[in-house]
């Protein structure tokens, strides 16, 4: 690889870092090609990439970032994965996997400038996605106007009951 298309690298992965909302580290030794080819399908579907790269050149490319204290973990045959959209659903994807392919191995993470160990990643997963999250806080606020509501149109409702209830003892009556 020439010197140029290195820096190119180098700013590529730079890139991808500062963009990313999570970055983790993963060994990947052992798995086959086409198991990876899916994988790197399922996660391209989710806004998240996964690359392999030498560990020069990765360091390089974490030196001009906040994720200085994610170098140490960048040892041996790794890969890097980086989440453009959720941490969480990233986190969740990795570990699915790494259940389904015990030789994905979760090494490290990162969110903003806080380093994560495999156990906080393991955390992470279980949160549910942004999606669910917003779909729960929506629910809780609109939990009060439809009680209101029920409250409201329950006088009418007890009215409508007790006419209901006056003309049917005057048919029976007649």
């Amino acid at each position: 690889m020439e010197r140029t298309d290195k820096a190119k690298l180098i700013e590529e992965l730079s890139q991808s870092i500062v963009k990313a909302k999570a970055a983790f580290v993963t060994e990947y030794q052992g798995i086959t090609a086409g198991e990876m080819d899916t994988f790197r399908k399922d996660l391209r579907e989710s806004d998240i990439e996964f690359k392999v790269v030498r560990n020069t050149l990765a360091n390089r490319a974490i030196d001009g970032t906040d994720c200085a204290g994610f170098k140490e973990h960048i040892v041996g045959p790794v890969a890097l994965v980086f989440g453009f959209a959720d941490a969480a659903l990233t986190a969740k994807k990795l570990v699915e996997f790494a259940k389904e392919q015990p030789k994905l191995k979760l090494r490290a993470g990162v969110i903003g400038d806080i380093v994560l160990s495999v156990d906080e990643i393991k955390a992470l997963a279980e949160l549910p996605s942004k999606d669910e999250m917003l779909a729960k806080i929506i629910g809780s606020m609109n939990a009060p106007a439809s009680g209101f509501v029920n409250v409201l149109s329950g006088v009418p409702r007890a009215l409508v009951y007790t006419l209901s209830a006056i003309r049917e003892s005057k048919e029976n009556a007649a």
